[in-house]
Formats: C-alpha cells, sequence, structure tokens
C-alpha cells in the first residue's frame, strides 16, 4: 500500500482512487449493471474524489454530476468532467427528486452523520432512481483506514482492529466508520426504498499483483470465489443496490 500524499486528510477523508486498474474496472462493471436503463438519465457521484470514476462513468451517462467536500480535489476532478461541485453528502445542494442514479464509492465512512447522508441521497433520487452504495464490512480482518494510537496516526492496513468491542474499536479509528448488514438497514429504515442488491465483495488487490503477479492473482482469485460462499463475510466491501420506490 502506497502512503498517501497528505496523513491527515487519509485519516478524515480517505484516499480516493488516482490509478485505473483491474480493481476499479471490475467495480464500474458493478456500477453500470447496478444503474441497468438509468445509464439514459441523470447520474451523481456523491464523493467524486478526483474524478476517475466521474471520468469513467461521464462516457457512459447521458449526464453526470460530481461533488466533493475537498476542493483541491474537486480542482483535479475538473480536468476530467466540467459539472463538479462543492458540497456535504449531508446537505446535498440539489432539489428532490433530481437524479436517476447515486455512486457513493467508499465514502460513508467518512462523513460526519451517516444517517443524514442516507436521507440526502434517497431525497435526490427519482422514484425508480437507484443508489450504488460501497463501504467498509466490519468483518474484514483489517481496518484499512489506519488507526490512532498514542495520538498519532499510523497509516495502512491494521488487524482485528474491527473484531474489537465497538467502543474501543473506534477509539483506536474515530475516523472512520465500519459496517455490518444490520448497521445499513437502520440508515434506511422508513426510507421509500427496495434492495435490490446486497452483498460483501472482496478487493482485487492490484498491489500485491504489482509486487508478485503470480501469487497475487491466485489470491485475488481464490478470494472472487469465495464471495459466492458464505465466506463473502470475510469480504472487504459492502455492495448494496437500492431503489426509491
Amino acid at each position: 500500500m502506497t502512503e498517501p500524499r497528505d496523513l491527515q486528510k487519509a485519516a478524515l477523508r480517505g484516499e480516493p482512487s488516482y490509478v485505473w486498474r483491474d480493481g476499479q474496472r471490475r467495480r464500474l462493471d458493478m456500477i453500470l449493471n447496478a444503474a441497468d436503463e438509468r445509464v439514459t438519465g441523470t447520474a451523481l457521484i456523491d464523493g467524486c474524489g478526483v474524478g476517475m470514476y466521474l471520468d469513467h462513468m461521464g462516457r457512459c451517462f447521458e449526464e453526470i454530476v460530481g461533488l466533493d467536500i475537498e476542493f483541491d480535489r474537486l480542482v483535479e476532478a475538473r480536468t476530467r468532467q466540467d459539472k463538479v461541485l462543492e458540497g456535504a453528502g449531508e446537505a446535498l445542494p440539489f432539489p428532490s427528486n433530481t437524479f436517476d442514479f447515486i455512486l457513493s464509492h467508499e465514502v460513508l465512512e467518512h462523513v460526519s452523520d451517516d444517517q443524514e447522508t442516507i436521507d440526502e441521497i434517497v431525497r435526490v433520487l427519482r422514484p425508480g432512481g437507484r443508489l450504488a452504495l460501497f463501504c467498509p464490512n466490519r468483518g474484514y480482518p483489517f481496518e484499512t483506514h489506519g488507526i490512532y494510537w498514542r495520538g498519532q496516526y499510523h497509516f495502512g492496513n491494521k488487524p482485528v482492529v474491527n473484531y474489537l468491542p465497538r467502543r474501543w474499536r473506534d477509539k483506536l479509528a474515530p475516523h472512520v466508520n465500519v459496517y455490518t448488514r444490520h448497521d445499513l438497514v437502520k440508515l434506511f429504515k422508513g426510507h421509500p426504498v427496495k434492495f435490490i442488491k446486497r452483498t460483501i465483495i472482496f478487493g482485487a488487490y492490484d498491489n500485491i499483483i504489482g509486487r508478485h503477479p503470480a501469487v497475487g492473482k491466485i489470491i485475488r482469485w481464490i478470494l472472487h470465489i469465495l464471495e459466492r460462499t458464505p465466506l463473502k463475510l470475510f469480504g472487504l466491501s459492502h455492495f448494496w443496490v437500492v431503489e426509491k420506490i
């Protein structure tokens, strides 16, 4: 794992995708399958980072908008797509029933209020519109966003942290949330939605493959097979497709 450009920002906001590799291509296929015929409509990337998904999705959707809370990341995103706005997920600057499709890609865990963020996403979706949501799975054996220890931030994958009792886990990783299936169900409770897909996926492990191609590809092949078994509970991320009704 490459150390981020800005450790403090990485702790608070996570690291956006700076390169386009197999992992991003695989997730793009999942996103487009989730969107289905909605690619003919208007899409929002809520937390677009430097615009990697904005760029590739912009070639597929009729109209696309990117939103992020970090202005400097938006400057880079604008080199890929014109329609980008600075804003927070808890207060989306759009009228209700605006978008046919919304992507929230590994963003929910970083917001100040995840319930308000989901409320806002559902509000700005049109009836029949869909959300594709990726967010960290608490069952994954590593906390991928680093931890704070004795007042200092330590970047990298930290084992076992997510298996600790919640109050201990949150002391080590107060900067980022992590979710069980039940946690996500609670966020959507009371909203006019139906769940099209709810699963857990492993990563693509492109960094391992870059260093050890043969071994890395075997690891990825095995883990992607496990996504079709109960062992997917140990996967990296939840992937949910949620439709407003």
